[in-house]
């Protein structure tokens, strides 16, 4: 290490050494001091230190070893915290001095000149200075007071209690005693310093509830690079001759935080309360002038409905459902911060050096981004400011600035611009949200927060599919826990079951067990793609009940089975019951289409188009958003979107149809398009820990057991197409239909009928010559059939790959004949087989492993 690397260490490491040496000094002193006033034990310097302890604070000298330890104890607990230490010692100065004032004018305004020990004896030197000149200019009737006064202010200031603080703090304490003991509402503060003591005891809670189980999966945003979050304090600076200044975000954020009422607030279309506190934003003239400041407010408290009554089970089953304490609490959300204040300067002043005639009429804050709405003068161009997003970013510090043009709903241009302190949206503040529980569905899920603040939760039902894509570490797999979550906290087994497909192993493993499940979870792809096809018959099954009982929707069929209204057909032996809703979660797309594109396309393309009525929906997650994953019959049949950050231009238009996602920051940041929305949503998803997914997981799992179905993997297990078929299946059952029937092998045949071309047909007789369905070629005659047509269905089924029943035409020869004479009777090319074998030679066929 060189010599100007160790000397910036060790200046680096002065401030710390300096601050451990007084806290040291403040304990020994405090010793020395106690030992004297507490003990009476004194040695040479006894009479020195009670004269000095005592001579300036009075008979306060007996707390001031207290005092030392608090002081000391402070630098060691925080000492990076260098500001509200400075603040907490100077307020216990003034603390202690108004308190030995009133110690002085109580004991009778001993002279300091005449009789030095009456003074020890009431509040020192400090307890002098304090209240004689009070009382010689005001009298001892008016010092009191004001030694009150400020007493009650350096406490105020010592906890970090703002004055608008006081009256809640009164109201809340009448509330608790009334209701002899249950905690009253807390109201929002205006003051940055109370919010901070709410956040406080938010984080408290939170610890308290996550104490017991701590996972991997508990942080909510974890970056492989790790920067210092002591931040330098920014400096004055002057621009083009005008003093600008600028502020201290961390400093000046703690003196104007502002609590949010968002709960009341929530949903993409109840947001507009946050909106409208949001606005008001100081537009006046960002160098100095003498434009007017108007405060934000936040929006008035409203209380939460009841938690919606859950629906029951049958009579012979007890469920209950998850409480809502299982989901920990969040941070209040901030309405305004300084940053919010210095953007606005910022924006104001590139329309001002540009000459756009623009204002900046107010923000929208959200836990991710803050939209700043921008209003034009008459006659200017809507272009000239989104052609600025290069200048707006330059001048914001930001690369992710988005223009929204216009704001849906609003005459005005939205730029939204990144919070430098953002915030974590939690699932259990979005579940408890008024706009959560006015809904009873039981697929109705948490998706986070707007730029609004309001909560957004969406109806699986009403989508009704989902697309969901983003690039690796946007915050895919944290909706996907946020969507299974919600729907076990809300929803019984018998109302939603779920088909969760894994192909990573690792993502959905936790949820292995609950009784929502309809199969185990599910990591084979191709098994996944069996999966989808048993989807497709649970879906005719349900569409065959619907049209023979005449109902156009599940829901509708369902209530009238719990009304006893749908009855089984005479001499039925069937128990009909409520369908329940199916929920198919595939969580990477990408492994099922590169395993068997063709059928997994299929079967999504079957269920998107027809499953809504029939109560199932997909919800399909990738984070390889190109055109051979994420095809064009895919994105016709799902409406309904949800992009999180990606890579590429090229991928958002894949998955939004527009651009827009390649600007998301990511870790959560998202873009919602459900189905009926004209433009996409910004929205901040919500997030969920390890730990309170096992909370729920465990509960739900002592409820009830899995009760799985057999049928899912049973009949895709018996097939096995063979590789060399490949997509061809189709066309070679219907050629070896059109051979059988007509007794005729022709190529040019099955060009004209099939309408392929000549490499196409010559292909599918190939593979009938290789099923020893038609024989070999004989020059331009017409191939031999060597099936007859009553062996025309257990041909297909072989071509199929299921299994071959014998026929009842074998099985009454199968008593008369011999062995030997049944091995020439299966098939004649069997018996050429036992002649090629008699001769000792090596026949291709018997290679392929298929006598």
């Amino acid at each position: 290490m060189s010599k100007r690397t160790s000397a910036s260490a060790a200046k680096s490491e002065a401030p710390t050494r300096r601050r451990d040496g007084w806290a040291v000094a403040l304990i020994a002193l405090a010793i020395v001091v106690a030992i004297r006033e507490w003990f009476n034990l004194s040695g040479a310097a006894g009479a020195i230190l009670h004269h000095a302890s005592a001579g300036l604070v009075g008979l306060l000298a007996v707390l001031l070893p207290i005092l030392l330890v608090i002081i000391a104890v402070r630098l060691i607990a925080h000492p990076e915290n260098v500001a509200a230490n400075g603040r907490v010692a100077i307020a216990l100065a003034i603390l202690i001095s108004c308190i030995a004032g009133l110690i002085h004018i109580f004991k009778g305004r001993p002279n300091l000149l005449e009789n030095f020990a009456a003074v020890e004896s009431a509040g020192g030197i400090v307890g002098w200075v304090f209240g004689e000149p009070l009382s010689i200019l005001f009298t001892h009737y008016a010092a009191i007071p004001i030694l009150l006064l400020l007493i009650g202010v350096s406490i105020m200031s010592i906890t970090a209690t703002p004055l608008s603080a006081i009256p809640d703090f009164f109201r809340n304490t009448t509330m608790y005693l009334s209701s002899r003991g249950e905690p009253a509402a807390e109201e929002p503060f205006d003051d940055a310093d109370g919010q901070q003591a709410l956040a406080k005891r938010a984080r408290r809670r939170r610890k308290s509830v996550e104490a017991e189980d701590n996972y991997d999966g508990d942080e909510p945003f974890r970056q492989a690079a790790e920067l210092d979050g002591a931040a330098k304090p920014a400096k004055p600076r002057r621009s083009r001759g005008k003093k600008t200044e600028v502020f201290d975000a961390q400093a000046d954020d703690d003196a104007t935080r502002i609590l949010a009422a968002g709960a009341g607030a929530g949903g993409a279309g109840a947001s507009g309360a946050a909106a409208a506190a949001a606005t008001g934003a100081p537009a006046g003239d960002a160098a100095g002038g003498d434009g007017a400041t108007t405060e934000l407010s936040p929006p008035p408290l409203n209380p939460l409905p009841d938690r919606t009554e859950q629906l029951t089970l049958g009579s012979d089953v007890m469920y209950e459902l998850p409480t809502d304490d299982m989901l920990v609490k969040g941070a209040p959300h901030k309405v305004r911060s300084a940053v919010n204040d210095r953007v606005v300067e910022r924006l104001t002043r590139v329309f001002e050096e540009f000459s756009i005639d623009a204002q900046v009429t107010g923000f929208s804050r959200g836990p991710t981004v803050t939209r700043y709405e921008v209003e034009l003068g008459t006659g200017t161009k809507v272009d000239r400011v989104t052609r600025m997003a290069k200048d707006i970013a330059y001048a914001v510090a930001s690369a992710d600035v988005r223009i929204l043009s216009p704001i849906p709903g609003k005459s005005a241009i939205g730029i939204e611009i990144p919070n430098d302190d953002r915030e974590t949206v939690a699932l259990g503040d979005v579940l408890r949200s008024s706009v959560a529980r006015r809904s009873t569905h039981p697929l109705v899920v948490g998706v986070g927060k707007d730029v609004e603040g309001g909560y957004v939760v969406a109806n699986l039902a009403k989508m009704p599919h989902l697309l969901v894509a983003g690039a690796t570490g946007s915050g895919k797999s944290s909706f996907v826990n946020s969507m299974i979550t919600s729907i076990m906290m809300r929803a019984t087994p018998e109302e939603v079951r779920m088909v969760l497909v894994d192909p990573k192993r690792v993502e959905l493993t936790i949820y292995q067990g609950i009784p929502h499940l309809i199969t185990p979870i599910i990591t084979n792809p191709k098994k996944a793609a069996e999966a989808l096809e048993w989807v497709v018959r649970e879906m005719d099954m349900r569409y065959d009940d619907l049209a023979q009982f005449g109902y156009k929707h599940i829901d509708e069929f369902n209530a009238a089975v719990r009304k006893g209204q749908v009855k089984p057909l005479p001499g039925s032996e069937r128990k009909i019951a409520p369908y329940p809703y199916l929920l198919v979660i595939v969580d990477e797309l990408a492994d099922l289409m590169m395993v068997a594109a063709r059928d997994v396309e299929a079967s999504i393309q079957r269920i998107t188009q027809l499953a809504r009525a029939a109560g199932i929906h997909l919800v399909l997650a990738t984070q390889r958003p190109s055109v051979d994953v994420v095809t064009g019959l895919i994105k016709a049949n799902v409406p309904s979107r949800l992009a999180f950050a990606t890579s590429s231009l090229a991928d958002s238009r894949v998955i939004l149809d527009a651009a827009g996602a390649e600007k998301l920051i990511g870790q959560g940041d998202a873009l919602f398009h459900p189905s009926g929305k004209a433009k996409p949503m910004r929205v901040q998803g919500a997030w969920v820990t390890e730990s309170e997914i096992r909370h729920v997981v465990d509960h739900v799992k002592n409820q009830m057991k899995p009760v799985y179905r057999d049928d899912v993997m049973e009949t895709a297990s018996k097939k096995k197409i063979d590789e060399d078929i490949g997509d061809d299946l189709e066309d070679l059952l219907a050629a070896a239909e059109l051979v059988v029937t007509s007794n005729f092998g022709s190529t040019s045949m099955l060009q004209r009928k099939l309408r392929v071309g000549f490499a196409k047909a010559g292909r599918l007789m190939d593979l009938l010559e290789s099923r020893d369905i038609v024989g070999p070629s004989e020059g331009s005659k017409a191939r031999d059939v060597l099936v007859p047509p009553e062996e025309l269905p257990t041909v297909l089924a072989m071509l199929r790959g299921e299994e071959v029943a014998p026929t009842e035409a074998q099985d009454d020869d199968e008593g008369e004949a011999s062995a030997d004479e049944m091995d020439t009777m299966i098939h004649p090319a069997d018996a050429h087989l036992e002649v090629v074998e008699a001769a000792g030679e090596e026949d291709a066929w018997d290679l392929t492993d298929r006598s």
